[in-house]
């Protein structure tokens, strides 16, 4: 016996059977940072105070290059899904595509502007 209205089963109103996998993306990307932040402020604490040309050495290696531009990546899908929950909770209509949309296309801005950056700097350019 279904508890749904016939009209919500017309409009097809219900669970798009896809939060458990926005929970999971959600809390995969949140552990993911806080190991990474946690390096990355053990990083700046190590580079604190350092000369400019030994601050963009250390930021050139590879490793700390990589560290970096997982800990962007993972901090803009972070940004992305979090801000989509609250998007979906507060707009309807048409102002939710568009802000849905939006915010999809400021993560992967923020994102690949922040990796191009520190790709930049750890190529040496």
């Amino acid at each position: 016996m279904s508890m749904r209205t016939p009209l919500s089963r017309v409009r097809g109103l219900g669970s798009a059977k896809e939060g458990t996998g926005h929970f999971w993306h959600q809390r995969v990307t949140g552990a993911a940072l806080a190991i990474l932040v946690t390096l990355f402020l053990i990083l700046l604490i190590a580079i604190a105070g350092r000369p400019y040309p030994e601050v963009m050495a250390v930021l050139s290696n590879p490793f700390v290059a990589l560290l970096m531009v997982l800990m962007v990546a993972a901090g803009a899908w972070h940004m992305k899904l979090g801000m989509q929950v609250v998007i979906e909770d507060y707009f309807h209509g048409g102002l939710l595509i568009a802000a849905v949309i939006a915010n999809t296309f400021f993560s992967i801005a923020v994102g690949l502007a922040t990796a191009l950056a520190l790709l930049k700097i750890s190529f040496g350019g």
